[in-house]
């Protein structure tokens, strides 16, 4: 539900004064129906008064216009409530009916546009990449031989391979060494695959349009699965 900027709690008088330019007919026994109804849920003072916050305003707001403007009965505005309370959001305008959001772009996926984009002619020798990576040498020969690293003919390493020992780094803190990393490599190739096999024959700018868009589907389905599997194994836990 749209959020009001941060504000102390109002009493129920002055939560109808606020709402008094929109809905003219709105009163104190009005609201405390609703929340007799268990529309809306203030919290209590001490001594038993009422606390508004800004949501709960909204709440109000919300039930108020589905009345005025819709006619929906309390069951079908209950039901509503509770399609927000979950996370979806209402309608613009005068459809007030909660909708799925549109999730938040990933900042962990590139967009399309950032894999399209060239990489820059980067090239490293394996000295400078463990250097770069905090790694030691050996660690990048096991990386090569395990197929995480992939060294040109010329035996130099571009910018991805830079990405892929930072990562390998970092994991190596906890203990994760190159032989567990194997099966990254692994579901990489295959997705490449996937992105091979649906631009087919496109070449040129075309084809490299259409491989970035499913590269970027592709790895943002890898990480919604990936935290879906986390929130899911908090849950058991």
């Amino acid at each position: 539900m749209p959020r009001e900027a941060a504000s102390r709690p109002l009493t129920v008088g002055a939560v109808v004064r606020s709402l008094r330019d929109e809905f003219p007919d709105v009163s104190i026994s009005k609201v405390r129906f609703l929340e007799a109804e268990g529309l809306v849920t203030p919290t209590r003072t001490g001594s038993g008064y009422r606390q508004f916050s800004a949501d709960d305003v909204e709440r109000v707001r919300y039930v108020l216009r589905a009345q005025r403007d819709l006619f929906w009965p309390l069951k079908v505005i209950r039901d509503n409530l509770d399609a927000l309370d979950r996370g979806l959001t209402p309608g613009d305008g005068a459809d007030l009916r909660p909708r799925p959001p549109e999730p938040a772009p990933d900042p962990a996926v590139p967009t399309p546009a950032e894999l399209e984009g060239a990489a820059r002619a980067l090239r490293l020798t394996a000295a400078e990449l463990a250097t770069a990576s905090g790694m030691d040498a050996a660690v990048v020969a096991d990386l090569v031989a395990h197929g995480l690293l992939r060294p040109g003919p010329d035996g130099l390493h571009g910018e991805a391979d830079l990405r892929v020992a930072r990562a390998a780094a970092g994991l190596a803190a906890y203990g994760i060494e190159a032989r567990h990393l194997r099966q990254f490599r692994t579901a990489a190739d295959r997705e490449v695959g996937l992105v091979e096999q649906a631009v087919g024959s496109r070449r040129g700018a075309d084809g490299a349009r259409h491989a970035a868009e499913v590269a970027h589907l592709c790895l943002s389905l890898h990480a919604a699965l990936v935290r879906a599997g986390l929130a899911q194994g908090g849950e058991v836990r």
